[in-house]
């Protein structure tokens, strides 16, 4: 008898462990959302109960591991056109959007002193200004008595939507020299490579004389100095929350084509030149599974969005996100 009460008991342990290990999710991908995506989940399972494990791998290993079914959902700041998503059996929503900053470390410049327009910018990221008192940087920035030190770029090595989305600005801005869009690129310019939005962060931050791309939290995170850049219509914008939001009433995200958009050069005398949209995959199959990152994601926009603000993310306009629970319904649950 004693032997069948510790069998039953042990039983009931495995179903209770089971059904929990069950409500887990486990997802991956884009590092650009991560401050937001972290500090939802850990409210998230304060509230319900339920984990969320996230790992920041970069938007390229994102979108393998939607393909591969290696993750319940998948992270990315680039989009997949519908024929993509058609072809791998994934539906694709937006979450937030976010300004992508030009970290620099000049001893002796301080936050928001530095001024770059676009051509300034082109010429560095491109290799052809070498060092920081180029005359299409000085131009900008007579006050500021800039050094005759080696510009060194500091740019990401991973498979990055972070890069796709600044690439895809630096080609509307130089096409002589940004010739597409892409999640890695062969820089011309003087280059030092780190892994993620932190390596890159931690390399600007340790390397004077530096300048790399990332995004408005890791500004935060790693109190990195910022550029102050002129924007499409030729007016100066300091990246914070209010320029991230101005710039994100550009996103006309629709339903009809699986929200597929890239905002990384809006439009708005006040909005903020260079952001990004990050989005979530999810397989067609699955759709316990689904409804549980529905659920989440529903929690995150309905109560998230001091938390996105705090990390200088900026929620998606109330239209989107009624095009987006409707697309849930149609196509996801």
């Amino acid at each position: 008898m004693k032997t069948k009460i510790i069998a039953g008991v042990w039983l009931c342990v495995m179903v209770v462990l089971s059904a929990l290990q069950a409500s887990d999710i486990d997802a991956r991908g884009a590092t650009f959302p991560k401050a937001v995506y972290t500090e939802w989940m850990e409210a998230y399972e304060a509230q319900t109960g339920n984990k969320i494990h996230y790992e920041p791998t970069g938007s390229g290993d994102g979108i393998v591991s939607a393909v591969q079914r290696k993750s319940d959902f998948s992270g990315t700041d680039k989009p997949l056109r519908s024929w993509r998503l058609e072809r791998y059996k994934l539906r694709m929503f937006p979450v937030v959007v976010g300004s992508i900053v030009l970290a620099y470390n000049i001893p002796g410049v301080q936050d928001n002193a530095l001024r770059l327009d676009e051509e300034a910018i082109g010429a560095i990221f491109s290799g052809e200004a070498k060092f920081w008192d180029d005359a299409r940087i000085t131009k900008n920035n007579k006050a500021l008595n800039l050094p005759h030190e080696p510009i060194k770029v500091a740019v990401r090595k991973d498979g990055s939507g972070t890069t796709y989305n600044f690439t895809y600005y630096l080609r509307k801005i130089d096409y002589a020299h940004f010739r597409k869009a892409v999640k890695k690129l062969d820089w011309k310019a003087d280059t030092i490579a780190a892994e993620g939005s932190s390596g890159l962060s931690e390399t600007i931050k340790a390397t004077p004389y530096s300048i790399g791309y990332t995004d408005f939290s890791y500004k935060q995170k790693y109190d990195l100095s910022v550029a102050t850049l002129e924007n499409r219509v030729g007016k100066w914008v300091a990246p914070s929350l209010q320029t991230s939001t101005d710039g994100a009433k550009s996103a006309h995200l629709k339903k009809k084509n699986n929200f597929y958009g890239i905002i990384a050069y809006p439009k708005g005398q006040t909005s903020y030149p260079i952001i990004a949209t990050s989005f979530v995959l999810l397989p067609y199959e699955g759709k316990e599974k689904n409804k549980e990152v529905v659920d989440f994601f529903n929690w995150a926009f309905e109560n998230g969005e001091a938390i996105a603000n705090k990390h200088g993310f900026a929620m998606l306009p109330k239209e989107t996100l009624k095009e987006i629970d409707e697309y849930w319904d149609e196509k996801v649950l």
